[in-house]
Formats: C-alpha cells, structure tokens, sequence
C-alpha cells in the first residue's frame, strides 16, 4: 500500500508516536515500535523525546479546531450564495403589483417560543413589531423583521385569547383578553408596563378591539366581545366600562369596529351576525354611560350560518368593485363621502360549519356562500388590494395564501399587517411602496410570510 505521507513526514509521526507512548507509561510499546521502524539510540535519544513529546496531541487539537472552522466557513458560504441566488431573482423578476401579492410557501419564519396554543396575533401600527397571546397566559412580543423574540408579558392568570394594538397617535397600546375575564393595556412605550386592567364581564373574553377614532366624550375606545354574551365599550383612558350591548343568546366569539368607528360587527356561538350603531349620531337611544343597548331595529340580523360563527370582518372599500358584481349590484356603493348613516356596505363572516358568507349589510342577504374548508373557519380578513379574501381553519390550510402541509396543527388565527404610509387595518396602499405580510399562528408556533420585493420597499 503506498502512503500519502512523504518520507520526511512519515518519520516525525512515528517519532511523535513513540514519544506520546514514552510519555504516557507506555515504554514497552514504544520499544516494540522503535524496534519495528529501526529506530535505534542515535536516531532517537532523549533530546528527540523531548522535542516530539506533545506534537501529536497539538496536530490533533488544531485538526479538529481547522475541521470545525472549515465547517463554520462552508455553512456562511451557503447562505451567502443563497442571498445572492434570491438577490438575483428578486433583479430579473418584474416589480409586483402589491394589489395582486399573496404570500406564499415556505413562510419566512416560524416563531418558536410559546409553550401552547397560539390564540391570536396582532401587528403594531408603525413599526416592525408583533404580539402574540397564547393558552400559555403569556403575550409575546416580536421583532418580525428579524424574526426574533422581544419579550415576554406575564399577567393573565388563565388563556390569552386576543390582542390588539390601537389608541391615538403617539399613545398606542397593546389591549390583551383573557379567559380571566379581565382585559388588560400594556404600554409599549413604557417597557409593555401593564398600566390598567378592566373588569367587568362574568366570562372569558374572546376578542378586543380598538374603535378607530371613538366617539364624542371617548376618544380612546375599546370594543370586547364575551361568553357571557354580551359586548361591552371602554374607555381606554379611564378603565370604565361606558356601555353593554346585549342580543346575542350565546357566546360573543367576534367582533370588529367599522373604519369610521361609528359601528360594530359581532359573531356568536347564536350562528348570528350582528351590527351595532355606537356612535351617538347613529344609535336611536342616546344612553347616558353604563347602561345597556340592545340592536338597533333598523339594523339586519345576519343569520343563515348552520353553526357557530367564529370570525367576522367588514369589507374595506376597495373590495367593493369586486364585491359588488359578485352580488350582482349595478354598481358599487360609494366609497368617499360616505357618512355615518349606514355601516359599511359588505361584511364576511366565518363559521363551524366550515363555509365563508358574504352579506350586504344594508338588506342583511347573503350572496355568496364560499366552500373549501373540511373543518371550523377561525379567521377571514380582506387583502388590502380588494380582489381576495384569505381565510384559515383547524383544517390547517390558509385558503388561497399557503395551500396545504404549511401547517401541523389548527391554524387558529390571521392578520395582516406591516403597511406603510397607509391605514391601521390594511384599508389603503401607501404611496411610497406599501408591503403587506400575513401572519399565521397556529399550536405549533407563529409562521411569518412575507411578500417579494416590492416598488420602493427596503426590505
């Protein structure tokens, strides 16, 4: 057999060998080995031990240091050439219209840090940064950007089972729920500092939601929606509860505020939908605070759904064009100068029994009924550019977004967020090159799905 060693080479290793052995009690080896290689007194005396004493150990560490190091160097290699494969993509490819953008596999990140269920997720209305409420009783906060997580917030004694950013320019909060009951206002600006807690309903709280611009007397409003069903409006400001809506006769799963904050939109276990004039220029009773408010009259009851519904949203206006051929309207409802005379004219609702309705709101009909789920419908939300609705389900697909085996488990919520120079809620594009990226949270952790590269985006 021929070595790879030189001759040079092939001598400092048997010397290094018998020197080891010398070294470590072995002599009647190391005599049978120099006596087998020829190695007499003159070739190798005790100056020659001592030289080569510890060379081998040394080559054999700094191997195994060169072989991690060369290791270490081929991964970096691997990822650099694959940002230069996608930066090369992203160059050929044709800027994409962010009106026809939906996110696709495989998501960006997956977010691993909640030890159960993730119940729901909200993005902050300005910057890169998301919260996250889980069976956990914890609410987490991440840089989505990064893909990494912030912090942690403790207070809950039982389920986080929504959140959500809102509240005037310059004093945003993060609203949390519970099956605690109680609903608590973190403080981003102040370390996510717990700065009020609202009691007030007999049950667990299953969504919250700031009302975009309140109402006369409450400009910082809140909306809840309870198993003990009942929706309830707060000052955010005071803590104090300032109305009670009954008229579900079962669990109030959902509800969502109007753009103009002048109407809710609530679902239940009751398989109804139901819509809520709040504000004091639409709301026939002008209830003085803490009392209760039943559905207005003129307002339909949205009913058709075979079994709870779970998710409810309202039609942003540049869905209509579409919505409304769909519904075989002659023309569209007016989407500028509208007043608070009427909620918003089409609204989406998801349910138990597997289907998406669409409703005009104004009669309270249904014109489309979408199939596709095999299991409950947990979230439906609008994409900004009006021509889709995404929707998920414990089926663990994202219709019409991922497609199927994204998921392991229940996909339990969706939203969308990460606009720029646009609206809270997604409802208008930027001008300066808006980015939309869906989150999806299910019992295995929050997957993060970003967009490609889009006109004027820095990401």
């Amino acid at each position: 057999m021929r070595g790879i060693l030189t001759g040079r080479q092939a001598d400092e290793l048997h010397k290094s060998i018998i020197a080891y052995l010398s070294a470590n009690n072995l002599s009647s080896v190391a005599t049978t080995l120099r006596t087998e290689l020829g190695l007499g007194e003159d070739a190798f005396d005790s100056e020659t031990a001592t030289k080569y004493q510890t060379l081998l150990e040394k080559k054999w560490t700094g191997a195994a240091r060169l072989q991690k190091k060369a290791m270490d160097l081929e991964f970096r290699n691997n990822a650099l050439q694959s940002e230069v494969d996608n930066a090369a993509t992203a160059s050929l490819s044709k800027p994409q219209d962010p009106a026809e953008w939906l996110p696709r596999s495989p998501p960006r990140y997956l977010l691993e840090s909640h030890q159960a269920i993730v119940n729901c997720i909200a993005f902050h209305p300005a910057f890169s940064v998301l919260a996250s409420g889980s069976d956990d009783y914890t609410i987490k906060i991440w840089d989505w950007e990064l893909g990494e997580l912030e912090r942690t917030l403790k207070g809950h004694t039982k389920a986080v089972l929504d959140v959500d950013y809102g509240g005037p320019t310059g004093g945003i909060l993060l609203a949390s729920c519970s099956s605690d009951s109680t609903i608590k206002l973190w403080d981003p600006a102040d370390d996510y500092k717990n700065i009020r807690t609202l009691s007030g309903h007999e049950h667990s709280i299953s969504a919250v939601r700031f009302v975009p611009g309140g109402i006369p007397g409450h400009t910082n409003l809140l909306a809840s929606a309870s198993g003990d069903k009942t929706l309830r409006l707060w000052d955010a400001t005071t803590g104090f509860c300032i109305r009670t809506l009954t008229g579900h006769t079962g669990w109030v799963r959902d509800v969502c505020p109007s753009p103009d904050g002048h109407y809710l939109l609530s679902a239940g276990s009751d398989q109804t939908a139901r819509l809520w004039a709040i504000s004091p220029t639409t709301t026939p009773q002008t209830n003085p605070d803490n009392t209760n408010s039943t559905n207005d009259d003129n307002l339909p009851i949205l009913t058709g759904h075979t079994n709870g519904i779970q998710t409810c949203t309202f039609a942003p206006p540049s869905t209509h064009p579409y919505l409304a051929a769909l519904a075989n309207h002659k023309k569209p409802p007016p989407t500028t100068g509208a007043t608070a005379t009427s909620p918003p004219a089409y609204a989406a609702t998801g349910s138990r029994d597997k289907t998406i309705r669409l409703w005009d709101t104004r009669s309270g009909t249904c014109f489309a009924t979408l199939a596709g789920h095999d299991n409950w419908v947990n979230g439906v939300v609008f994409h900004p550019g009006g021509r889709y609705l995404l929707s998920v389900g414990d089926d663990r697909t994202c219709v019409r977004v991922l497609g199927g085996g994204v998921h392991g488990g229940f996909v339990t919520c969706l939203r969308l967020g990460g606009e720029r120079g646009g609206e809270r809620g997604g409802e208008k594009w930027g001008d300066d090159g808006v980015q939309i990226r869906g989150v999806v949270a299910t019992g295995e952790g929050l997957y993060i799905v970003s967009n490609p590269r889009l006109r004027g985006s820095s990401s």
